[in-house]
């Protein structure tokens, strides 16, 4: 370009309009002051380590969400319920804890990865478990597992049919899914099915008392 001259430069430029574009793709490959070239080799992964913010080890963070828990429960009614009278939390509750917490970095992948990290434990205790635990001690557990031992209970309110106990294997895999279920979200995830009308009429009218029980057996009271 510079043994071209001005004016044919100027020419060469303007019968290559994309030239311009090509030199600045070539120079960020190449490296420059905003896109420098850190290494030439080939990356080798030499560490994986989870980030949790201000607090660098798993015992911290969770220190810090259980400080954070005791420091929100009067200031938090839905957390609150969560605590303290978890069969009657809704799903609005629900998820304006969740959102509570990962405005604060408290999301519960990262709980989750904390206390594995913590105690070599993988534990889907749902965010749910996490709060109970921090605020009041209670033990994590899996939360399929915390549903299929509330629905042992359900099994023995009544001799139910064989399909009926396929009805309720259903039911429950949605809660698992869900944590908090609500009339309107059954009616959408069985509306292939009859939605909400035809499920309670397959329990035989005993939805509204399965789902009651099933609530009441999740967690444990509190005092």
């Amino acid at each position: 370009m510079h043994e071209l001259g001005p004016q044919q430069a100027a020419n060469f430029i303007r019968q290559h309009s994309q030239l311009l574009n090509q030199l600045a793709d070539v120079s960020a490959l190449l490296g420059s002051e905003n896109y420098p070239l850190i290494a030439p080799h080939v990356d080798q992964l030499m560490e994986r380590a989870q980030n949790y913010g201000a607090n660098l080890k798993p015992h911290d963070y969770l220190e810090s969400f259980n400080a954070f828990i005791h420091n929100q429960l009067n200031l938090s009614a839905a957390l609150s319920v969560v605590v303290n009278r978890p069969k009657d939390l809704t799903r609005e509750q629900l998820r304006e804890v969740r959102l509570l917490l990962d405005q604060h970095g408290f999301s519960e992948a990262s709980l989750k990865s904390a206390w594995r990290n913590q105690t070599n434990q993988e534990i889907a205790a749902s965010i749910i478990g996490y709060i109970r635990q921090a605020a009041i001690g209670e033990a994590l557990l899996p939360f399929d597992q915390r549903v299929a031992q509330a629905m042992q209970t359900i099994y023995g309110l009544q001799p139910w049919t064989h399909m009926q106990r396929k009805w309720l294997d259903r039911l429950a895999k949605q809660l698992v899914h869900e944590v908090v279920l609500d009339s309107s979200q059954i009616n959408e995830a069985f509306k292939d099915h009859g939605g909400l009308k035809l499920l309670n009429k397959n329990l035989s009218d005993q939805l509204e008392t399965v789902l009651a029980t099933l609530n009441e057996h999740l967690w444990p009271q509190v005092g």
